[in-house]
């Protein structure tokens, strides 16, 4: 099946694609309210697509930070949908909603809905050079793997999926997402990421550091008083929340790889980097969808992908008031935090 894609010149190459169109629309509605940026650009065989980012909010530079990543992997457009839903959800809210621009007053709201355009364009995992994004920061897991387990990140060939790309320089696209990060946060004093993903058959899942090993990371009793804010809040929530290496550990994760560059450079902030993978099952059960690669990481029913944008609005409102509201629950006593990560050692570990 062709790609999607939008703006067709006479040589028939796509221009665009939905999702970044979407994003300038959505630009386009939030007028004097929205930021946008290119980062970079991706390129391949001809086609040339800006990797573009997207701020709300407060631009004082001590202001808590919220950003949303999707479209890592270019197979998983639902992540990048999902981002683009709660920006469209918080372009109505601006029309009427005077908490939410009073909110924004204070915090800054931070997104980039497509890491990969080439990868979506071609609806591939990796970028246009065959390298996975989330295996190509300079980040090694511990331990001794067997060489079929390719999924933790290969250097072999990039034919195969999961290629870290080369050693010395991270791609563009990667290079692009950490810059962006440190330029956007460096001086924030919190941070919570959130990063959409797709193709974990299971429950929905909320992933935190490290990727790398099973070890916790410095900020899991702040992540612990996360999880039971979240429990307290919607206490029938649907998502497991656990560390990334409860399920596997991996090469060259970003996410790891920007935690201890921006926790070595300020180490008095606090910073959450989290993933949501989307659980596939939930759009999997029906139609005999198990023999599409496609279904596994984006639903082919136009009816199931409206229902995953519904689902998740809930978690990105909770995320935008506890990075607001940080310092209620996330500033902690000696004596709290030492608490915490006994609590965390034990669910955890």
């Amino acid at each position: 099946m062709a790609p999607d894609c939008a703006g067709l010149g006479d040589d028939t190459r796509p221009r665009s694609i939905p999702e970044l169109v979407e994003l300038e629309r959505l630009a386009a509605a939030l007028g004097e309210h929205a930021r946008v940026e290119t980062l970079c650009s991706a390129a391949f065989d001809g086609v040339v697509l800006p990797v573009q980012a997207l701020a709300l909010g407060s631009a004082e530079r001590h202001a808590p930070v919220m950003l949303c990543v999707g479209g890592v992997h270019g197979l998983e457009r639902i992540g990048a949908q999902v981002v683009l839903g709660f920006i469209e959800t918080l372009a109505a809210y601006l029309r009427w909603d005077r908490l939410l621009r009073d909110m924004l007053q204070h915090v800054r709201v931070l997104f980039l809905p497509v890491l990969n355009p080439i990868g979506v364009l071609l609806r591939r995992r990796s970028n246009g050079q065959g390298v996975d994004l989330m295996r190509n920061a300079p980040v090694q897991a511990d331990g001794w793997s067997l060489p079929l387990k390719l999924y933790r990140g290969q250097r072999l060939t990039s034919r195969l999926p999961w290629y870290r790309g080369r050693r010395d320089a991270l791609e563009p696209e990667a290079l692009a997402l950490c810059q962006w990060v440190q330029a956007q946060a460096r001086e924030s004093r919190f941070v919570l990421g959130l990063d959409v993903h797709s193709g974990f058959v299971g429950k929905d899942r909320i992933w935190f550091p490290y990727a790398r090993t099973r070890a916790l990371f410095p900020h899991v009793s702040e992540m612990l008083a996360l999880k039971t804010l979240l429990d307290e809040t919607y206490p029938r929530h649907r998502y497991v929340v656990e560390p990334q290496a409860t399920q596997y550990t991996t090469h060259g994760d970003l996410w790891d790889y920007i935690y201890d560059a921006h926790r070595a450079g300020h180490p008095e902030s606090i910073f959450l980097p989290l993933t949501l993978e989307l659980g596939a099952s939930s759009w999997l059960r029906k139609g005999g969808r198990l023999l599409n690669k496609s279904a596994f990481f984006h639903p082919l029913a136009p009816h199931r992908t409206e229902r995953v944008l519904r689902r998740h609005v809930a978690l990105f409102e909770f995320l935008l008031r506890a990075a607001y509201s940080w310092e209620e629950w996330a500033r902690l006593s000696g004596e709290r935090r030492a608490i915490l990560q006994s609590r965390a050692t034990a669910l955890w570990i």
